[in-house]
């Protein structure tokens, strides 16, 4: 275990806090370095022996991880909302906050966020843009309907967002401005629609290159869009300890 360094990383956008523990839990290195990939792998690749590392869930985890994992034994990308029951109080700070990190990567106390393989990235990435979208078009479906119904207009159903009914709902609202911020609402959804159709399809053809997807499209219920989301975001089953956990 004294041959392990623990190193805990607290990261910025644009630098970087590196505090290195050996086995008994004295702090070996402290450095600030630039949140770039060349410092990141220099200072990595400066330490020696079997390397630890721990850095909490962020805007760049995924890219962090994908950078550092093929050059350290192990890589814990860690829940920073438990991190916070963990640590308590104590001195707030950069340095200290990576060495709090550090003692809890060498104590076995973090919570891993799982970060899928390489494989994988560019399914979850068209994924979460699907997504993304449909809640984009669910919220100005939502404004649209406020605004009539503020108006005491009766609205329910779908009807209000069809194109071919635009002139006839429009008709209803009295004021020329209430107007034309409707039908800017309308023509926004018509087009996201259109891209929620292109994010579906570009997902759908990327899930239908792994082998897995055919497994999954066999289960009745799972259709296409359900087989890509599984996808891209369970990955694999096998990092669930029970089946109630995966089913979750």
């Amino acid at each position: 275990m004294d041959r392990i360094k623990y190193i805990g990383m607290d990261v910025h956008k644009a630098t970087n806090v590196m505090v290195v523990l050996n086995g008994s839990g004295r702090v070996v290195t402290e450095a600030i370095i630039e949140n770039k990939a060349a410092a990141i792998l220099d200072f990595i690749k400066s330490q020696r022996g079997t390397l630890w590392v721990t850095l909490e869930e962020g805007t760049y985890a995924a890219w962090l991880y994908d950078l550092i994992r093929p050059h350290v034994a192990k890589l814990v990308v860690c829940n920073p909302r438990k991190n916070k029951l963990l640590l308590g109080s104590g001195s707030k700070g950069d340095v200290p906050d990576a060495r709090k990190l550090a003692e809890l990567l060498r104590s076995g106390l973090l919570t891993p966020v799982y970060h899928g393989e390489n494989s994988v990235r560019t399914l979850k990435e068209l994924a979460e843009s699907h997504i993304a979208l449909i809640a984009d078009s669910t919220r100005v479906k939502n404004r649209i309907k406020a605004i009539f119904r503020g108006r005491g207009i009766d609205c329910d159903g779908g009807g209000v967002y069809r194109s071919e009914e635009r002139e006839e709902w429009l008709s209803r609202l009295k004021g020329e401005g209430v107007r034309r911020r409707t039908e800017r609402l309308l023509r926004q959804l018509e087009h996201l629609g259109c891209l929620c159709q292109e994010a579906e399809r570009q997902m759908v053809e990327e899930s239908r290159k792994h082998k897995a997807g055919r497994i999954l499209r066999s289960i009745p219920g799972v259709g296409e869009v359900r087989t890509a989301l599984i996808l891209a975001f369970v990955i694999t089953p096998h990092r669930f300890r029970t089946k109630r956990q995966f089913w979750t």
